[in-house]
């Protein structure tokens, strides 16, 4: 399997660490946050990994190499001189990608199944399938309206009552939807969705595994609490316990 991960945001949340270093390459416990990213695709057998980089990316590149270090084969896509949005980022990667693959975001940390994400879009007709969860504004904003299988709302900036889902950060897509993304112009991820949607194109994924994100600096806290494993998943999410209670034990992923 294969996983484009986008890296290249300027991560203004996190300033002033994010002036000198990119987000990904924060580090927590003697590692970078794209190395957890990395051990964790690993673990569900994914080792074809695209990185889509921006500013201060050279940094990614020199420690993490074409990553035979972390038995991965890692190729890079740069944005260039100007940022291209986060689907723009993907249009750029197109000759690096196969005709099916995952697409996470720089800063987010998903314990999901791959494997079975990967056969449930198999079984739909459809060119991209959207991983949510109920979050009901528990961990951020929530900003996906579910119905029939499919998103039928998206919108990060506009909240309605009915959203009880968010977006987890984890998506699969079909190659052939880049068509739909412009070359060489700036484009977001978001509006190329509401598209799909507008065509009932966009398939759900319900997780009942909650995510973790190192956006902000409540969100580095947490994951760092994680991984010293002072984190109480069984407490803070019953679901996570009972689908993959090996989780659980010392606190870790």
């Amino acid at each position: 399997m294969q996983s484009v991960i986008l890296a290249g945001g300027l991560a203004t949340r996190l300033r002033p660490v994010t002036q000198k270093i990119p987000k990904s390459m924060i580090k927590l416990c003697g590692k970078p946050f794209l190395e957890y990213q990395i051990e964790l695709l690993k673990d569900n057998g994914v080792f074809d990994i695209v990185l889509c980089i921006g500013c201060l990316g050279f940094q990614i590149k020199e420690y993490f190499g074409d990553g035979k270090r972390f038995e991965v084969e890692i190729k890079y896509s740069e944005d260039g001189e100007k940022l291209l949005g986060t689907a723009g980022a993907l249009k750029k990667a197109e000759r690096y990608l196969k005709d099916q693959f995952f697409l996470l975001y720089g800063d987010s940390y998903l314990p999901y199944d791959y494997e079975d994400i990967k056969k449930y879009l198999n079984h739909q007709d459809l060119p991209v399938m959207m991983v949510i969860y109920k979050n009901e504004n528990r961990f951020d904003r929530s900003n996906v309206v579910v119905e029939n299988g499919k998103v039928k709302v998206y919108d990060k900036k506009n909240q309605t009552k009915d959203m009880a889902y968010i977006d987890s950060g984890l998506s699969i897509l079909r190659k052939k939807v880049l068509e739909l993304i412009p070359e060489n112009s700036f484009f977001d991820l978001e509006k190329l969705y509401q598209k799909l949607i507008e065509e009932k194109q966009l398939a759900a994924y319900e997780t009942k595994q909650r995510f973790f994100e190192i956006g902000s600096f409540e969100g580095l806290k947490e994951f760092e609490n994680l991984i010293k494993g002072r984190f109480d998943l069984a407490h803070d999410s019953p679901e996570l316990a009972e689908v993959r209670p090996e989780l659980v034990k010392g606190g870790k992923l």
